[in-house]
């Protein structure tokens, strides 16, 4: 069995209810349940959800929410991790354990159909525990600096300054849309971002963090641009 739990609870503070904001026309945990389902890699496709109006809304949309999360699992300081294991129990006590699982983020709108297959292709061809979205960063993070407290500057790693940016190790961040990985892994808490995993690398323009409105009108104006170059391509 397959399983996608899609995490999406009500209290975002610094966009509120952007679970089911509007985004492009839809609601934006829709764009996230649409690549699920037009994936063909699930057998069952849940929203995991301490808040009525975000079930109401996945209902309409024709997504699943089984349960209702409970409220310890819906603060500020609940980890995904938490969320996928109490997904698993429940839908091993009232379904049947799922082999594979993914998790899939409801703030995903540059997320892909093809992408949550290969990651489910790459999870049995690698013999990984876990397989995730991530992209290169677009600079070189050796050369990364800080401020100090007096608004001085010091370079985070100095003794890589001499070195060309071209002879430089490239450096991937984790992308935030999807996270297969087998449910022993899971449960076991095991972590994703480990030797255990492998990661299936995105462009970087299909990538794009969404806690904040500049984030937010950012993804936007990408994911506007993007349709367009994807129409005029075609």
């Amino acid at each position: 069995m397959n399983l996608a739990i899609i995490p999406a609870r009500g209290g975002s503070k610094r966009i509120p209810r952007k679970n089911i904001k509007q985004f492009a026309g839809r609601p934006m945990i829709d764009w996230s349940i649409r690549a699920a389902i037009e994936s063909n890699r699930f057998d069952r496709i849940i929203v995991s959800t301490d808040d009525v109006e975000i079930a109401e809304t996945v209902r309409r949309l024709g997504g699943e929410v089984p349960f209702l999360r409970p409220a310890e699992l819906a603060d500020d300081y609940t980890g995904t991790g938490d969320v996928i294991r109490h997904a698993i129990r429940w839908m091993a006590q009232n379904d049947r354990m799922p082999g594979r699982v993914c998790c899939i983020y409801a703030t995903a709108p540059f997320l892909r159909a093809d992408d949550i297959a290969k990651g489910c292709d790459l999870l049995e061809e690698s013999g990984a525990e876990f397989v995730f979205s991530a992209t290169s960063y677009a600079f070189p993070i050796q050369r990364a600096i800080r401020l100090t407290p007096e608004r001085r500057v010091e370079m985070l790693m100095p003794d890589q300054f001499g070195i060309r940016s071209q002879d430089l190790e490239e450096a991937y961040h984790d992308a935030g849309q999807f996270y297969w990985g087998r449910s022993e892994a899971w449960l076991s808490g095991k972590p994703v971002f480990s030797l255990s995993a492998t990661a299936l690398v995105l462009p970087r323009y299909r990538v794009q963090d969404i806690d904040t409105p500049d984030d937010w009108l950012r993804a936007e104006l990408m994911f506007k641009a993007l349709n367009e170059f994807d129409a005029t391509a075609s």
